[in-house]
This record gives structure tokens, sequence and C-alpha cells, in this order.
């Protein structure tokens, strides 16, 4: 019979052998089970209940396409993020070594925030951190790490080959190529790397920490084993399907108001001989994070804050329905209250609809211009010869 304490409770320890981390320590009951069918229970639990945090979604802030930040380590760019968009040391808890929710800002404290930019495929990221103890001087897995796993597509389940489905694939090499990492993507970012890269990821693809799907840059002026503070920009592309080509590889197309899975975890090391880290601070509230989608967060997608737009803006999308007969299907895509449209098909012709059809008689390179007008004023949006047609 296999026994686990509630999910949240079960403790579970991770430590670093080479390039690989293994999970020890959940607390079960075997009797003709092997470990690796309680990982597979464990994570079958976590996809049946969803996301963690039931009823918990945090929001990720939509930069203006003229405002995105510059990855140069510095936080002046997110200074027009509202404070509601940062997630906090008070949304973390411990969950391997037992400290739960005894934080003490005095020996570590954190800040993230994350944006995005409509049109792109990049999640970006600010990590500021204040430590009692920079551990990074190893040039191995044991250094101070900022855990990242996304799942852009909500695919949810297992992510890594230990927690594969098939329990006789979960210590195939194969499977490390063929499902680790591939439908949800896991980075431990060393904060900060000193003469190595700025990330590890977990899997099978490492194209993916380098440009142009991510890139990072650090502000810090302390030596290993001093204190201080830490500023951390990087940007990194989820991805639907990320396998171990680049070229098969299916980036998630971000929409506003979409969410995601999304989850960190904060590796604090205090000693440079430990043997393993002094706290997992993660955000789920389940360790369980680092190796199954389904118990990431819930993070949305924001549309542009009310403060960064101006009150009407016009804007307009087509489709050519028909060729042959040069019909044309418009849709106003316009932002604000919005009473009256005025459409110039740029062919002498004119529609007062929202949405309208049109048919040119002839061929040609068209420059049309919607439009809009309401209580709060008016815009227009013209468009040169994106309407061609033969």
């Amino acid at each position: 019979m296999l026994r686990f304490l509630p999910r949240r409770d079960c403790v579970w320890q991770r430590v670093h052998y080479g390039a690989r981390l293994w999970a020890v320590g959940l607390v079960v009951s075997l009797v003709g089970l092997s470990l690796p069918t309680a990982w597979a229970q464990q994570a079958a639990e976590a996809e049946r209940s969803g996301l963690a945090r039931e009823g918990v979604e945090f929001k990720i802030f939509q930069f203006p396409a003229d405002r995105i930040p510059r990855i140069d380590g510095h936080a002046d760019d997110w200074s027009l993020v509202p404070e509601s968009y940062t997630v906090g040391m008070d949304q973390l808890q411990e969950t391997v070594i037992g400290l739960g929710d005894r934080r003490d800002p005095a020996n570590l404290d954190v800040r993230v925030k994350v944006g995005w930019v409509q049109g792109q495929n990049h999640l970006y990221f600010l990590y500021e951190a204040s430590d009692d103890y920079w551990d990074f001087a190893r040039n191995d897995l044991h250094n101070d790490i900022f855990e990242v796993v996304v799942d852009g597509d909500l695919s949810g389940g297992p992510l890594i080959r230990q927690l594969h489905p098939q329990h006789e694939l979960r210590n195939s090499w194969q499977s490390h190529f063929s499902f680790h990492g591939v439908h949800a993507q896991n980075y431990h970012i060393f904060t900060p790397a000193r003469d190595k890269d700025w990330a590890m990821v977990w899997g099978g693809q490492p194209w993916i920490k380098d440009l142009p799907f991510a890139n990072a840059a650090y502000q810090y002026n302390f030596q290993p084993g001093e204190s201080g503070k830490l500023t951390l920009e990087f940007f990194i592309t989820p991805f639907d399907h990320a396998p171990a080509s680049p070229a098969r590889a299916v980036p998630t197309k971000l929409r506003e108001d979409a969410v995601i899975g999304l989850s960190w975890a904060v590796l604090d090391y205090d000693d440079q001989q430990a043997k393993t880290y002094a706290g997992f601070w993660n955000l789920s509230h389940e360790t369980l994070m680092y190796g199954d989608a389904s118990a990431l967060v819930a993070f949305r997608l924001m549309p542009l804050e009310r403060s960064l737009r101006r009150a009407v803006e016009a804007n307009w999308s087509f489709q050519v329905v028909s060729l042959e007969e040069r019909r044309v299907a418009f849709r106003d895509r316009s932002y604000g209250e919005i009473t009256d449209w005025n459409w110039d098909f740029g062919d002498g012709q004119q529609s007062n609809e929202q949405h309208p059809q049109h048919r040119y008689q002839r061929p040609g390179e068209y420059i049309v211009t919607l439009s809009v007008s309401g209580p709060q004023g008016e815009a227009r949006r013209t468009k040169v010869w994106d309407v061609t047609l033969p």
C-alpha cells in the first residue's frame, strides 16, 4: 500500500548529482511498489487537480511596443510597472527543509516582476534579490539559483523523464531528448553566474537559453560568501514543443488575456561546502513544481494599462475572402468607447459599418483608412498598400 502525506506537507529533498537533480526523501510506505511509481502517482494527483494554488492568479504586465525592456541588468525600464504586478517573498513557501512560512528578510528577500509584449513570444523577468550569503564560487549546480518553469499552453503533466508516465522510460536517455522539457521548460538560472552560462536548461534543448530565444544580464557588487543585492533581467521563450533541434520547435503564441502555467523557486545556498541548499522557496507551495507542469501557478497575460494608452485608438485588420472576386473582409480592432466608424477603401468607396466587407472592381494597391470617434475623442489608422489585389 502506498501512503502520502498531504500534498503540500509532503517533503521532497533534491540534491545534485553532476548535471541532474533527483528527488529523494518522499515519505511513503512501499509494498511491492518502486519509488518511480510513487512519483507517477504524485504526478497524476497533481494533474487531476489542475494548477497549484487554486483560486490564485498572478498578472503579467504588458509593455507597450515602444517601451520593450532592454536586457542590461538595470531596473529602469520597469519603473512603469505598477507595484500590483510584483510577486514578493510573502508569496513563497519553503517546502523541502521544513521552514514553511518562516521567512527571514534579513537572510533572503526576493521581488519578481514578469512582462510581455503583444506580438512577441517572449516573457520578460526582473528578479531583485537580497541575500546575506551569495554562493556562486563553484562551477557546478551548487550555486544560488532562480529556477523557472513555464508551460505556455497549459498542457500540464510531468515534464521530466524521471516522472515519465511509462516507467520503463524513466531511466532512458532517449526520454531525455524526446520527453524531458519538450512540452514545458525548466530553467536553472544561476544568481549570479560566474565563468559559466547564465542558466542550465534541464532537458534536451539547451539552445532555448541562447539568442534569439533568451538573454540575460546582471548587476551586483559582491564576492562569493558576501551579502548584497542582485538585479537580474532576462527574457525566455515558452515553447509548446521544444525538441532537441530548434528547427522543429513550436513557440507558444502569447495572447492577451490568456492564462499560462508558470512558477519559480529560489534555491538558497549558504555554505560553499554544504551538500545541498538551505532553502527551496517556491511560488507553487509544492516542491513537485520543478518536474510537473500541473503543479505550476496561473499567470494571466494582461492588456495594456489604461494609463499607457490613448482614450481612443484606431486599428484594423483584413482578410481576403475571395481573391477571384476581389472581396475583402475588414475587421475593426480599435480601442476605447467608439460610436462611429468610417472606412475609406481607397477606391472611392466608403462604409460606416464596424466590420464591413468590400468588393474591389479592379486590381491595384490600395490605401485604406479607418476613422473612429466617440465621447472621449477620435482617431485614424491608415495602411498603405497592405490591401493589394491582382
